[in-house]
C-alpha cells in the first residue's frame, strides 16, 4: 500500500512522463492553437477556481452532504454518477418467491431480499387492498415486514407486489422515505454479504444462487425464468456490475442550475448544432437528478471541507486558512467533471476579473462529441451561468460523432479495430489523416474511417501536388489583376464561375459546421472540375495565353486557401510555391465575386462534358484502349453551341475525323441534339472482349448473390449495424448496375 501521498506523487510523475502524448498527436495533426495557453485541470489556478465555486455553491445551499442511494463500483470502490454507468442487456434469471399465502414477488437480485423492509402494492389494486397494513414473514430471516400501498408500483408487472429494499435500490429508497421504512445494508463496499446468517461472507453473485437454492428447499420458489434478459449497469471504467448502495456522499442540488441551463437554449442564447440533438439535451437537463460529486479516490481535487472532533463542519475557500489542530479534511475527491465544468472561465483566470475573461468569455463556439453532451456540456452550462451572473459559456455547441471503423463498429482493443493516428500520419501523412476524419464528420453523426479511405485522401493530396506542379511548369501566376469576365474564354469563364459557387457553398457549410460537406464540395471541385476538366481543357492554350495562366494561378490560389483549414501542410507548401508569399495561414479568406458568375458558360461546358463523358463510357464498355483513336462524325454541335469546341471534344474523347470508307458501327444520341457516329471496325478484338465481359459478368453475379444472401438473412439483419446493412445494399445496387452494363456491351458486340 503506497499511501495517499506517495500515490499522488507517482501520478504526477506519470503525468510528467506521459501527459504530452495527446498533445504530441495534436501537434503532428497540425492543430493551430495558442500553445502558451495549455491548461490542466489540476493546475494551481484551476484548483483555486474549483475551491471558489465549491465554497459559493456550499454557502448558497446548492452543495450538501446526505445519505442517498448511489451507483457504487465494488471494484473501484467509489461512487459513480448516473452517466458513468453503462447499461447493457444481460442474461440473468427472474425468480418468483412466495412471501405468504397471498403474496408472491419477483426479483432478478434474490440476494437483496435479506435487506427487505416491506412489500409494496398499488393503492388501487383490489387484489391486495385488504392486505395493506398487515405484515408478512420475510423468508430465510424470520423478520416481520409490513405491506404498504405506494403509487410507484405497477400493478400490471408480475404479480403486482414488489419487495422493497431501501438500502439497495433507488426506487425502493424513495418508497422507504415515503413510508418511514428502515434502511438495512446487507453487503459491504466490495459486494460481500454482511447480514448475519448462513450467507454472511459470500460474494453477492455467490449468494444469489445460494439463496435461491435455500428458498427452493423450503418450497418457496413459485417460478424461475431463465434466461431473463434485462438492463444491467456496469462501471464505465472497469465494466464491473454496479451495485446501488446507500452511502453518505456530497451532492449538487441541480434543480435551479439545470433550469437555467435549459432556459439558455430555449430562449436562443445558446444554439445546439445539429438542432435534433437539442431534444437529447432537454431530456437530460429537464429530468436531472442531484449530482453526486464525491469520489472515494485519491487522485483529484480534494473536497475543501473540514470536520472537528465535535462534529462541526467547515467549508474553506482558497483564500482562507484551513482550521488548525483537531480538524481533519474530507478524504474524498471531486468528480472529474466538476473541475471540467469550469473550463470556459477557469482557464481565463476566474475567479479574478482578468482581461482574458472580459475579452474571451463567452466563447463563440464549442466543438465536441455528442457523447459528452451531458457529461460536460450541460455541466459547463450550469456552472458558467451560475458563476458568470447568467452569461452563457458559449454561443454555439457544435456536436460531432464518434470515430468508428468502416463498418460503423465502435473502436475497441478487444475488436482489434483501434487506429493509432500516429500510425496513419507516418504512413499516409497528417493531411490525409485529417481529411479522412473531416470528410466523415457530419454534424451529430458518427465518423466511419478505414485505411482505404485514408489512402484515398493521400491520393487527393498527391492530385493537388501534381496540379500545382503542372501550373508552375506552365507559367501559372497570381501576379497582376485577374482579367475581367468579358475578356475570358468560355473555359476560363466556366472555371471561375464554378469557383464562385464553390466558395459560397463552402462558406455556408462552414457556418453550419458541416465539415463533411465542406470536404466533399472541395474534393469534387478540385478533382473533377479543376484537375479532370479544366487542366485538360487548358493544356492546348496555357503556354500561349497569359489570361489562362492568370486564371489557373487564381483558381489554385483560392482552392488552396479554401482547403487549408482541413489540409494545412500540403496547401501551405503549395501556396507559398505558387504565390511566393510567406504562408497561406495569414492570407485572406476567399470571397465571392459575382461578376465572375457565368451561367451561360457553365451550361455550355456542362453540355461539352456530357458529350465527352458519353463517348468515354461507350469506349470503356466496348473495351477500347484509352489511347486508341476512333474515327467519328459529330453531328448537331452547332445547335448545341459547341461548334467552337469540336477540337477539344475530339482531343478529350480520342476521336479522329472520319476518312474514306467511314462506316458507323454505333451511334450515340446525346441530349441537346448531339449525335456521335463511331466506326469501331478493327478497333476491337471481339472474341477477347466477349471473354473479358463474360468474366466481368461472373464477378458481378457472384457479388450480387452474396449481397442478396446477407440481405435475406433475418438473423444477420437483426444483429448487423445499420451502416453495415447500408453498405451491403450499396454493393447490391452496384453489382446490378454492372450486370446491366455488361449485358448491354455484349449485346452491342453481337
Amino acid at each position: 500500500d503506497l499511501g495517499r501521498a506517495e500515490f499522488i506523487k507517482r501520478v504526477w510523475q506519470w503525468k510528467a512522463e506521459s501527459g504530452g502524448a495527446i498533445l504530441g498527436q495534436m501537434r503532428r495533426l497540425g492543430d493551430s492553437v495558442d500553445w502558451s495557453r495549455e491548461r490542466f485541470t489540476m493546475d494551481e489556478g484551476l484548483s483555486r477556481a474549483v475551491q471558489t465555486i465549491f465554497k459559493r455553491l456550499y454557502d448558497d445551499g446548492l452543495i450538501y452532504r446526505a445519505e442517498r442511494i448511489i451507483n457504487w463500483c465494488p471494484r473501484c470502490l467509489t461512487a459513480l454518477s448516473d452517466i458513468e454507468v453503462e447499461h447493457s442487456d444481460d442474461e440473468g434469471e427472474l425468480v418468483s418467491i412466495r412471501y405468504s399465502a397471498e403474496v408472491v414477488v419477483a426479483t432478478t437480485r434474490a440476494e437483496t431480499m435479506l435487506g427487505d423492509t416491506a412489500v409494496a402494492v398499488h393503492p388501487d389494486d383490489d387484489r391486495y387492498r385488504h392486505l395493506v397494513g398487515t405484515q408478512v414473514t420475510l423468508p430465510l430471516t424470520g423478520r416481520r415486514i409490513p405491506i404498504v400501498a405506494d403509487p410507484h408500483v405497477d400493478p400490471a408487472f408480475g404479480t403486482g407486489a414488489v419487495k422493497v429494499t431501501p438500502a439497495h435500490d433507488p426506487n425502493d429508497f424513495e418508497i422507504g422515505q415515503r413510508h418511514n421504512l428502515p434502511n438495512l445494508t446487507i453487503m459491504d463496499e466490495r459486494g460481500v454479504i454482511t447480514a448475519h446468517g448462513p450467507f454472511q461472507g459470500l460474494d453477492r453473485f455467490e449468494a444469489r444462487p445460494a439463496i435461491v437454492a435455500a428458498l427452493r428447499e423450503q418450497g418457496l420458489i413459485v417460478a424461475e425464468k431463465r434466461p431473463y434478459v434485462h438492463a444491467v449497469g456496469h462501471c464505465s471504467r472497469c465494466k464491473t456490475t454496479v451495485e446501488p448502495r446507500l452511502s453518505l456522499q456530497w451532492f449538487v442540488n441541480t434543480g435551479p442550475l439545470a433550469k437555467a441551463a435549459g432556459d439558455a437554449v430555449r430562449d436562443g442564447r445558446v444554439r445546439i448544432e445539429p438542432v435534433e440533438l437539442a431534444k437529447r439535451y432537454f431530456a437530460w437537463v429537464d429530468n436531472m437528478h442531484d449530482w453526486c460529486i464525491s469520489r472515494q479516490l485519491w487522485w483529484g481535487h480534494r473536497i475543501p471541507v473540514w470536520y472537528s472532533a465535535t462534529g462541526e463542519v467547515r467549508c474553506v475557500g482558497p483564500d482562507e486558512e484551513p482550521p488548525g489542530e483537531g480538524w481533519t479534511q474530507d478524504e474524498d475527491v471531486l468528480d472529474t467533471w466538476f473541475s471540467s465544468a469550469l473550463w470556459p472561465f477557469s482557464t481565463l483566470g476566474w475567479p479574478d476579473e482578468t482581461q482574458d475573461l472580459q475579452r474571451f468569455y463567452p466563447t463563440s463556439v464549442l466543438v465536441t462529441g455528442y457523447d459528452i453532451l451531458f457529461f460536460w456540456v450541460a455541466r459547463m452550462m450550469m456552472f458558467g451561468l451560475y458563476a458568470m451572473d447568467g452569461r452563457q459559456p458559449f454561443d454555439v455547441v457544435a456536436l460531432h460523432g464518434m470515430v468508428r471503423d468502416q463498418f460503423g463498429k465502435k473502436m475497441s482493443k478487444s475488436f482489434g479495430n483501434v487506429v493509432d493516428p500516429l500510425d496513419w500520419i507516418d504512413r499516409f501523412g497528417a493531411d490525409a489523416t485529417r481529411f479522412t476524419l473531416a470528410r466523415g464528420a457530419n454534424p451529430g453523426a458518427d465518423v466511419p474511417v478505414s485505411e482505404d479511405w485514408c489512402q484515398g485522401s493521400r491520393n487527393f493530396c498527391n492530385k493537388l501536388w501534381n496540379a500545382t506542379r503542372f501550373a508552375l511548369m506552365n507559367g501559372a501566376t497570381t501576379e497582376g489583376e485577374l482579367p475581367p469576365a468579358d475578356q475570358l474564354s468560355t473555359v476560363d469563364g466556366w472555371v471561375l464561375s464554378r469557383l464562385q459557387h464553390v466558395t459560397a457553398e463552402v462558406d455556408e457549410q462552414f457556418e453550419g459546421y458541416e465539415f463533411a460537406k465542406v470536404c466533399d464540395t472541395l474534393y469534387h471541385f478540385a478533382w473533377d472540375d479543376v484537375c479532370d476538366w479544366y487542366l485538360e481543357l487548358a493544356k492546348p492554350v496555357v503556354a500561349t495565353d497569359p489570361k489562362t495562366r492568370r486564371v489557373l494561378g487564381h483558381v489554385l490560389d483560392q482552392l488552396l486557401r479554401l482547403l487549408h483549414p482541413v489540409i494545412p501542410f500540403v496547401t501551405d507548401e503549395l501556396w507559398t510555391a505558387l504565390t511566393a508569399r510567406d504562408s497561406v495561414v495569414v492570407a485572406e479568406w476567399p470571397t465571392v465575386d459575382k461578376s465572375y458568375v457565368d451561367d451561360a458558360a457553365e451550361a455550355e461546358l456542362a453540355m461539352l462534358q456530357r458529350v465527352v463523358t458519353e463517348v468515354r463510357r461507350f469506349r470503356s464498355d466496348q473495351g477500347l484502349k484509352p489511347g486508341q483513336r476512333v474515327a467519328a462524325r459529330l453531328d448537331g454541335l452547332a445547335g448545341a453551341g459547341l461548334a467552337a469546341h469540336e477540337p477539344l471534344i475530339r482531343a478529350l474523347a480520342r476521336l479522329e475525323a472520319p476518312g474514306e470508307g467511314f462506316g458507323p458501327t454505333a451511334t450515340l444520341t446525346i441530349s441537346g441534339g448531339v449525335a456521335v457516329a463511331l466506326d469501331t471496325r478493327g478497333a476491337i478484338d471481339v472474341a477477347a472482349e466477349r471473354a473479358r465481359l463474360a468474366k466481368d459478368r461472373a464477378t458481378a453475379e457472384k457479388e450480387r448473390a452474396g449481397a442478396l444472401a446477407k440481405l435475406g438473412n433475418e438473423a444477420f439483419l437483426a444483429k448487423a449495424p445499420e451502416p453495415v446493412v447500408a453498405q451491403i445494399r450499396a454493393r447490391l445496387a452496384t453489382a446490378e448496375a454492372e450486370l446491366v452494363r455488361v449485358e448491354a456491351a455484349l449485346e452491342a458486340l453481337a
